[in-house]
């Protein structure tokens, strides 16, 4: 069985959930399908509950009013049949007088989270009535009644596999199994998220629970390139990553995947391949656990980055001065991309600069602290094991001409990071892929 994702843009109209509905019957074999909201309708369900945390009910109807004749519009153009208009018209109806009744008590962040989910609700309804209407045996599956997270909202892996054991084996002969992505309920029954990854991450997760042969990601580029086209010219597309370099490249900025979502993959051995809904004959990007040596596969950059140094002589010879500084960090939950040290000092970089002032009050109880702001770090990705004598050379040899706040290497061995100013950030991707990919 393959798993198959598509996003929000894949069922962004009548027209593409058609297209998406003649994708996943055309091999004829079984297939479990994860959908997104409709492009738009998460927006606007937030729209909706900001509406009701300022206690602003009429604001909040006016958004459920306008949504709501989007959706009408929409069936006359999916479905021909009248007992499908009707079907599909009483599930908007309900739908909606359900997002209502949230604007006449006290809004809770647990409610927000049930009126965000309906948008996944109403477009797997959509799209499975609409197979239904063709003749194709379909089966609609809520992910709420599987997809669990525990305590530490992490996704809950032998619970979700259990549960979709017994759900599938009740339910065993369909050609075509549809849930939704993203939402899920948490390790207190409350309807929650997936947060990170959102529906590729359930995608993933489904994918490693039924040991699946393969699990597709479909967007709308065609899949993973070697740099960001809108800034290089003639990027190609990576035909094969490994789920390392896949997942340095989320990282490091390529926004067609976030890195942990295809972590239950990885773990399982089940390829994920990136595909076009647009150009859906194209190869796209194979993920694998398979590593081809000595390749540099991608660059990718990622912007918004501050640097933080922090120089403290009488820190010197300190066993404890790192941990302090980490600990900050910690109590901050701030992430840390890059780190360089030296014998009395230490920069770092965050992407997250929420709490900046804040780190920077605590970290000058340990020495001097310096910023730089307006920074970007660029990624090259590939086969980059310290024993490939020259691929860093090449690499820093293309930024010759750039200035290098800082070099990470060797913390992996499938990237090497600059950190440069944004302003170069042009100058180094082109100058980085005429030296990688001639």
């Amino acid at each position: 069985m393959k798993v198959m994702k598509f996003g929000g843009t894949s069922v962004g109209s009548p027209e593409r959930m058609k297209e998406v509905a003649s994708l996943v019957t055309k091999s004829g074999e079984p297939t479990f399908i994860v959908l997104s909201a409709m492009s738009g309708t998460t927006n606007s369900l937030v729209e909706i509950s900001d509406y009701l945390y300022k206690k602003n009910q009429e604001g909040a109807n006016e958004v459920i009013n306008t949504l709501e004749q989007k959706y009408y519009a929409h069936v006359d153009e999916l479905y021909t049949t009248d007992e499908y208009k009707q079907k599909t018209n009483k599930l908007i109806e309900d739908e909606f007088n359900y997002l209502r009744s949230f604007t006449k008590d006290l809004f809770t962040s647990f409610e927000e989270k049930s009126i965000v989910a309906q948008g996944e609700v109403l477009s797997t309804n959509m799209v499975v009535n609409y197979l239904l209407e063709k003749g194709i045996k379909a089966k609609l599956l809520s992910a709420l009644d599987f997809m669990r997270t525990d305590k530490n909202a992490e996704p809950d892996l032998h619970s979700i596999k259990e549960k979709l054991s017994v759900i599938m084996k009740e339910n065993g002969a369909y050609q075509i199994y549809i849930t939704q992505g993203f939402i899920c309920k948490n390790a207190y029954g409350e309807v929650d998220n997936l947060q990170r990854g959102g529906s590729d991450y359930t995608a993933s997760l489904i994918g490693a629970a039924l040991e699946a042969e393969e699990i597709q990601i479909w967007t709308d580029i065609d899949g993973m390139h070697n740099n960001d086209p809108r800034i290089v010219d003639n990027t190609e597309a990576v035909r094969q990553l490994n789920f390392e370099e896949a997942s340095e490249l989320a990282y490091f900025g390529a926004k067609i995947l976030h890195p942990t979502c295809i972590q239950p993959a990885k773990y399982a051995d089940i390829p994920v391949r990136l595909k076009n809904t647009m150009e859906p004959e194209a190869e796209g990007t194979i993920i694998n656990n398979v590593l081809i040596p000595k390749k540099i596969k991608a660059i990718s950059a990622k912007d918004n980055i501050t640097t933080i140094k922090v120089k403290s002589s009488r820190m010197l010879g300190s066993t404890s001065f790192l941990r302090k500084v980490f600990e900050i960090f910690e109590s901050y939950q701030t992430s840390i991309d890059m780190i360089s040290t030296s014998e009395v000092g230490v920069s770092m970089t965050i992407e997250d600069s929420s709490h900046l002032e804040d780190i920077v009050d605590e970290l000058k109880m340990y020495g001097m602290v310096t910023i730089d702001k307006e920074m970007c770090i660029v990624c090259v990705v590939g086969d980059l094991d310290w024993h490939n004598v020259g691929f860093e050379t090449i690499a820093t040899n293309a930024l010759k001409n750039i200035p290098v706040r800082m070099i990470s290497y060797g913390g992996s061995n499938f990237n090497i990071s600059f950190l440069i100013k944004s302003e170069n950030k042009k100058e180094a991707l082109q100058s980085l892929s005429a030296a990688l990919f001639k």
